[in-house]
């Protein structure tokens, strides 16, 4: 990874992983950056402004040496010059203050004054995580266009195991590098993906459903429109928002999921499938509420259309990709799925294996081909197994063109 003559402002707050920034600075002018370092109050009582300009060999920003020269706006001014603001530590309270768009401090000011691409990576405990309202401040601040790297999950300074871990220094390193320097290897490609689970009414009420969250359709998408695809993304109901620059299509039923999928195939070049459509639907939905009752009821089931066979069978000059989550024999399994739907590549997951579920911000797939190649990627957080299988779209497409 190369940041060669790139300048970055790295913000650093109050957060235990603050000594994990001392090495992402170390990465980051390693790679060739130059980073100014804007440090918190908070965050001095972690780590040393010192520590941070030695390494940095530039004045740390505070707001106390803001203050004493009077001089807010010349440090604004050498912030804004840099090519991408960065934040890891991003504490629970500094996304809070980012997302209501508050300024008082260095910091929060630099980041509303700032135009170019911004870069957050969360660290809080287990509990903070998971709160709605930063979930909610999050969802603000990605519709806004920030891009978010992590939390990661796992062993937490409280003690806890969760989400809220500073993210992988290489995965922050990655996100920058490509940000500033993405490669577009798929400028020429309209990627078409469905991403979530359905729901089949069984009345007003009630329904039947998948357990996808959809974060990996979502990984898909927003690394596609990353490296420059035009990207239209057909989602059932989850809680996530989709990414800055994406098309998205919301459906609930398997029924819309394969209408808007039709609509929008003549536009496609490649089609990732990633949704986790019910098999089955209600025969006869009821109009009302069904009354609870105390004996037992029988549903009739009628099966779903196959979309991704259905695209698979029209697939013409189209790359299509398609996903199998299992719970046992996932190479047969997904060797089957492969052929009869006559895809270019299956992405097969056992739901069962820790980490690789429904809902985990990781996975853990394997990558098959119609020539037998079964490529077993180690546990990734999705946005990783996401540039995998479009590293793989892309090989396919400088080996068979546009099969014309």
């Amino acid at each position: 990874m190369t940041l060669q003559g790139k300048q970055l402002v790295l913000g650093v707050t109050g957060s235990i992983a603050a000594y994990k920034a001392v090495e992402l600075l170390r990465a980051l002018t390693t790679a060739g950056a130059g980073v100014r370092v804007v440090m918190t109050a908070a965050a001095q009582r972690f780590v040393s402004p010192l520590t941070f300009a030695t390494l940095s060999r530039q004045d740390v920003l505070t707001d106390d040496g803001a203050r004493e020269t009077e001089a807010i706006m010349p440090h604004l001014a050498a912030a804004q010059e840099a090519d991408l603001l960065l934040v890891a530590p991003a504490t629970a309270h500094t996304i809070a203050k980012f997302a209501q768009g508050l300024a008082d401090d260095l910091l929060s000011t630099l980041f509303l004054a700032t135009t170019q691409p911004v870069v957050l990576a969360p660290a809080m405990d287990a509990a903070m995580a998971r709160h709605p309202a930063v979930q909610e401040n999050l969802a603000r601040l990605q519709r806004w266009g920030v891009h978010l790297v992590g939390p990661a999950t796992g062993a937490l300074a409280s003690g806890q195991w969760g989400p809220g871990r500073l993210a992988d220094l290489d995965e922050i390193l990655q996100a920058v590098t490509e940000l500033l320097s993405p490669s577009q290897d798929l400028r020429d490609e309209v990627v078409l993906i469905t991403a979530g689970p359905t729901r089949e009414p069984l009345d007003p009420v009630r329904y039947l459903t998948t357990r996808s969250s959809g974060k990996m359709g979502y990984a898909l998408a927003e690394e596609a429109v990353a490296r420059g695809a035009r990207t239209i993304l057909v989602s059932g109901p989850t809680a996530l928002h989709p990414p800055h620059g994406v098309e998205c299509l919301q459906v609930e039923t398997a029924l819309q999921m394969r209408e808007a999928v039709f609509s929008r195939l003549a536009e496609a070049t490649v089609v990732i499938k990633a949704a986790a459509v019910s098999d089955y639907r209600i025969a006869q939905p009821a109009d009302a509420k069904l009354p609870k009752r105390d004996t037992p009821l029988t549903l009739e089931l009628v099966p779903n259309p196959d979309i991704l066979k259905e695209v698979g069978a029209k697939k013409g000059t189209r790359i299509v990709v398609g996903f199998a989550a299992e719970t046992g024999e996932l190479v047969q399994r997904a060797s089957r799925k492969l052929t009869t739907k006559q895809l270019d590549l299956l992405v097969a997951n056992d739901v069962s294996q820790e980490g690789a579920g429904f809902a985990c911000n990781t996975n853990l797939v394997i990558i098959l081909d119609p020539a037998g190649g079964v490529e077993e990627l180690p546990l990734l957080p999705k946005r990783q197994v996401a540039r995998r299988i479009l590293d793989r779209v892309v090989g396919l497409r400088k080996k068979i063109g546009y099969r014309s």
